[in-house]
């Protein structure tokens, strides 16, 4: 697993959170994350401005300390020499302060861009080829569910481990990360429970393959929202942010918490959402984020840390008391979070 300097290797935060205006604002967040303290800068991909191997370059680039972790991009996006030269150039650039994050990706997406959708046996295969890739070997004729290739081939003068995470969210997934991978991380809004047995199932994958399961470490990836963030930005960043995900696959997401279908209905049939045209983090109003908040359950928002920097930090301190190895403090820039990891310190 690669390891940083920093005070706080167990806290991290997303760059470019959200729906960013410029690209370019990974370089002062990426900066003061690392000032701060802060032991990791997750980077995750979007088909737009927010791909994942130019930000890794320029999170690179501009620090000396903090951990570089995609979470996640796609292995069947890039051909596997192209991610595997990625992944090479950024540990070299970074002096092994990289992760390679891989994900399942959305499937509404995948099936509109032609994408083929990503199996969990895919996800297996491409990281066996990863880490012979990164041990020096020549793999020829290779013929597995990752796909078919006549010859791969890093370099025979390279024999090193390639840290590797996974982006987890169901039971097949969690423990192909605790079989395989040396990172994962979960999703955001997962109740307690879901939490703890998220833990439970990638740990004990780690140790049915005779692995440590300490040497797998495990994020709980929360929403951090604070007080001292206008309303309006906490509007967008909680209630926006869960309806998004309820947009996209909120059967998943309700059948994991163990959640009542019938608000996922009442919220999907509602008059204001269905007329709605994209992501409702991205630009739905005040009024309307209001008028969503009245269609979920207060159960459903309750997975986050709000309130003062010192509730927060409760609230954080709370998901490692549920078995996580560390806590990502999601949708808020090292700007916003600054009273909480002081409150932290």
């Amino acid at each position: 697993m690669a390891t940083t300097g920093s005070r706080f290797p167990d806290l991290g935060f997303y760059t470019l959170a959200g729906h960013p205006e410029s690209s370019r604002d990974l370089i002062d967040e990426v900066r003061a994350g690392e000032a701060m303290g802060l032991g990791w800068a997750f980077i995750s991909e979007r088909f737009d401005k927010k791909e994942a191997a130019t930000l890794s370059g320029a999170a690179g680039a501009v620090s000396e300390h903090i951990g570089i972790a995609t979470a996640a991009t796609n292995h069947n996006t890039r051909h596997p020499m192209i991610t595997a030269a990625y992944a090479r150039t950024m540990q070299s650039l970074t002096g092994g302060r990289f992760v390679l994050g891989l994900g399942r990706g959305i499937t509404l997406l995948q099936d509109a861009y032609g994408i083929d959708r990503i199996t969990t046996a895919q996800m297996e295969d491409f990281a066996g080829i990863m880490r012979r890739l990164f041990r020096g070997e020549a793999i020829i004729g290779h013929d597995g569910p990752a796909g078919k290739f006549p010859v791969l081939h890093l370099s025979r003068d390279i024999d090193e481990h390639l840290p590797m995470g996974l982006t987890a969210f169901g039971p097949n997934s969690l423990a192909l990360g605790g079989r395989c991978f040396d990172q994962v991380v979960l999703h955001t809004f997962f109740a307690d429970e879901t939490t703890r047995r998220c833990v439970e199932t990638v740990k004990n994958a780690a140790i049915d393959a005779g692995r440590d399961p300490d040497d797998v470490k495990v994020w709980s990836c929360f929403a951090t929202i604070g007080d001292h963030i206008p309303e309006e930005r906490r509007l967008m960043k909680t209630v926006g942010r869960l309806a998004t995900y309820l947009q996209g696959y909120g059967d998943l997401l309700v059948r994991t918490n163990g959640w009542d279908p019938a608000v996922l209905e009442r919220f999907r049939t509602d008059d204001v959402v269905t007329s709605f045209q994209g992501g409702l983090d991205v630009s739905g109003t005040p009024e309307v984020l209001e008028h969503v908040a009245t269609l979920l359950s207060d159960e459903w928002l309750a997975p986050m840390a709000t309130g003062s920097p010192d509730q927060c930090v409760d609230a954080i301190k709370g998901q490692l008391a549920l078995g996580c190895d560390g806590v990502i403090m999601h949708g808020a820039t090292p700007d916003e979070l600054a009273p909480i990891v002081a409150a932290y310190r």
